[in-house]
């Protein structure tokens, strides 16, 4: 059995290693590193995989969620709810963008942010919701955006975790994640499932003129050399990151198989363990893309079986320890902890496992095996 890794890009580099380097020895024969044609190609590549009209590349996936932000027109002391228990990426946008916060408890089941929760959370001053599609579950989009249209509230995805996930709405309709939302954000770090050789990231959006805004913002808000027509940023996907990112798009459902399947193998090996809360996948199979495969460990010790794990050098780790809710850069006294009973509860029984596209079947019975031997 190969050494288990948490994310094993090594392997997956493996398979693709001649299309990659050919790609990125044109761009450095070439020199064109900064909104080169492989930049315009990936773009193009993948609104028509997602089946959106713009995507806008950038350098990563924090910056997508400001660009976004900032696209909207969104003004400080305007409310945005997200969920409490997420990365903080999402929250830290918000917070440098002079927005007000609201973070809200999430589902039990799928971890995602809380349509009741959201319905209650609502005031005159909110402005946009952001859900998150956690671990690649995606989250309840057809009743949030009921929300969002009768309250006049922007909806942005985050899909960071999501890509090449699906949603399934009531009327059979079925929509890519990040293309759902008024404006939508990834992140192409390496580790995610669709993951480039470095930082970047990309906005995507099906309104012509939000597009146009964004677009000018990624490049110091120009539309024209020396022009700056609106406050922007510094945020472009450069060359290389695309070049990668266009190899691996044509394999992102194949890698999304695999993932799945890998989460079948540890789902039917812990099935009805006492100890043990197996994801749940909310909709069609195609609707959980498993970014991180995430336990819940129930009336055990959690961390007594992460560092038996460890000590048989098989990684894990818990996404996330601390709700937003509780850290100290967002502390805040509109928060009541009778307001977050799932998130505070999750937090202390989620283990994320090893989860990517190359695991093998012997080592996820090996890893089952020790956690079943550890719990009992």
């Amino acid at each position: 059995m190969k050494k288990i890794q948490m994310v094993d890009l090594k392997s997956q580099y493996k398979d693709i290693k001649e299309e990659v380097n050919q790609s990125i020895q044109e761009i450095l024969e070439n020199s064109t590193f900064i909104n080169g044609p492989q930049v315009h190609s990936f773009q193009k590549n993948l609104e028509k995989y997602l089946g959106v009209k713009h995507v806008i590349p950038c350098a990563n996936g924090t910056d997508a969620l400001q660009i976004a932000m900032m696209g909207l027109g969104l003004k400080p002391g305007d409310e945005v709810i997200t969920a409490d228990f997420t990365f903080a990426a999402t929250v830290e946008v918000i917070g440098l963008l002079q927005l007000t916060p609201v973070l809200v408890d999430v589902d039990p089941k799928t971890f995602n942010i809380s349509v009741e929760a959201i319905k209650k959370a609502i005031t005159p001053k909110t402005k946009a919701i952001v859900p998150v599609h956690l671990f690649g579950q995606v989250a309840d989009m057809e009743e949030i955006l009921k929300i969002a249209e009768e309250h006049n509230l922007y909806v942005i995805e985050d899909n960071a975790q999501g890509i090449g996930g699906s949603y399934t709405f009531s009327d059979g309709k079925k929509v890519k994640t990040g293309a759902m939302g008024h404006v939508s954000a990834t992140s192409f770090f390496p580790s995610k499932n669709l993951g480039c050789y470095g930082d970047g990231g990309a906005i995507f959006t099906n309104d012509d003129e939000l597009a146009h805004i964004i677009r000018g913002i990624v490049n110091h808000g120009m539309y024209e050399r020396y022009h700056h027509d609106v406050i922007g940023v510094n945020s472009r996907l450069d060359s290389i990151q695309a070049a990668v990112l266009n190899v691996k798009l044509p394999q992102l459902d194949s890698y999304n198989t695999r993932r799945r399947s890998a989460a079948n193998q540890y789902s039917e090996a812990l099935k009805n363990h006492p100890n043990v809360i197996t994801p749940v996948i909310q909709g069609d199979d195609d609707s959980h893309v498993f970014h991180q495969y995430t336990l819940r460990i129930v009336n055990a010790d959690r961390n007594g079986l992460m560092a038996h794990l460890q000590s048989k050098e098989i990684p894990c780790a818990i996404y996330y320890p601390i709700p937003l809710h509780k850290q100290k850069a967002y502390l805040d006294s509109r928060y009541k902890e009778a307001d977050f009973p799932v998130t505070n509860q999750l937090v202390q029984e989620v283990l994320s496992l090893p989860m990517h596209s190359e695991l093998e079947p012997d080592q996820i019975k090996f890893i089952t095996d020790e956690i079943k031997s550890f719990l009992g």
